[in-house]
């Protein structure tokens, strides 16, 4: 698989406006194609993540942010559908608990990165701290914090936070890869409309959505000036076109599996100690046979 995505890569976020980003790009491929890839690139994840828990070093933590309807949950579901339960973790963050908002607004978050050898996903994540609260002032007041620490630069502040969190994972063998499922909001309507219209579909929706809604361009803004803060060479972003869902998951499945591949793990060799003991035990369930 020679594929890479290299345009939806921002790592140097000089610049950067989700506006240049077409929500509607689908690669100039069709779904048929892009569903067969995406079966594959489901099949060599599982494989690449049975290596990364043999090896238990490195681990990978996959952020996915979007606007509602922009098709997080079913991407995280096809994308690592192939991998061992026990092998990955999701993660999904809501309205902070009484007792989370107590603490410094990483607190919650430090404590579901994937321990090495796994896989992490955040469904929804670390973002939300810089994105609900500076759309709904409201939020932030039930935070406790100081009044003298609770100004407009508060922003700046935590996406500095966020961006030396992300390093410091890093450092630790975390690979950190961020996804933001780039939808339009004409085709957030016609999500929104199903949901309403389809039987199967109406628990998903929210009152909320609606309301949320009226608040698009606020949380572009917010967004265009989160990306520009934390894209970097070590945990970059991926601005994905999800306006056609087996695109979006075709491309995050493929990065997936460029990011482990590019670790080039083995199955390790069992060590000498313990090569002797699975003779033995090799031996003495062939010593069982009637």
């Amino acid at each position: 698989m020679a594929h890479r995505h290299h345009a939806l890569t921002v790592i140097d976020a000089d610049g950067f406006d989700l506006a240049k980003y077409d929500p509607a790009d689908h690669g100039g491929i069709d779904r048929s194609e892009g569903e067969a890839r995406t079966a594959d690139a489901v099949a060599e994840i599982a494989d690449l993540q049975d290596r990364m828990m043999a090896n238990e070093t490195w681990a990978l933590l996959a952020v996915f942010q979007g606007m509602d309807t922009a098709g997080k949950d079913g991407t995280i579901d096809h994308v690592f559908s192939g991998v061992d339960p026990a092998g990955v973790i999701v993660t999904s963050f809501k309205q902070p608990t009484p007792e989370e908002r107590t603490q410094d607004f990483l607190w919650r978050v430090h404590q579901h990165v994937p321990p090495a050898g796994r896989i992490g996903v955040f469904n929804r994540s670390h973002y939300e701290d810089v994105l609900v609260p500076r759309i709904h002032p409201e939020a932030l007041h039930l935070e406790r914090l100081p009044k003298s620490l609770a100004g407009p630069e508060i922003w700046s502040h935590r996406l500095q936070d966020i961006a030396h969190f992300e390093h410091m994972l890093t450092r630790r063998g975390t690979l950190v890869r961020k996804f933001f499922l780039n939808i339009s909001k004409g085709e957030q309507r016609k999500r929104l409309l199903e949901r309403l219209d389809q039987p199967a579909k109406i628990w998903k929706f929210q009152p909320t959505d609606l309301s949320e809604r009226n608040f698009w361009e606020a949380y572009q803004t917010a967004y265009n000036q989160a990306i520009s803060a934390t894209a970097a060479p070590h945990a970059p972003w991926f601005i994905i076109p999800a306006d056609h869902k087996w695109y979006a998951r075709m491309v995050v499945a493929e990065i997936v599996v460029e990011t482990l591949r590019d670790l080039n793990l083995k199955i390790p060799e069992p060590k000498s100690d313990l090569r002797a003991a699975l003779d033995a035990a090799r031996e003495a369930l062939k010593a069982e046979a009637p």
